[in-house]
């Protein structure tokens, strides 16, 4: 969770302390959430999604292993 969230948080130029601003949550909860310590409520999940402008339900997968060290996606070979 935390790979994806942190690279759409920070595509769309939040940061920690702003997003969990703009989501009425204190920056240490939305940190937490983001490291994968604390998982969100469905009402919260809804705003975090709803902030991002990120429709599909992947944002909360934790497979990692589609993304580079870097959070960019990685190039699958067919």
């Amino acid at each position: 969770m935390r790979i994806r969230l942190k690279a759409l948080r920070t595509a769309h130029g939040f940061s920690q302390y702003t997003f969990a601003d703009a989501l009425g949550v204190s920056r240490s909860h939305y940190s937490q959430i983001e490291a994968g310590e604390k998982t969100p409520s469905l009402p919260l999940a809804r705003k975090i999604k709803s902030v991002l402008a990120y429709s599909s339900d992947d944002i909360f997968d934790n497979d990692s292993a589609c993304f580079s060290k870097r959070g960019a996606p990685k190039k699958f070979k067919k």
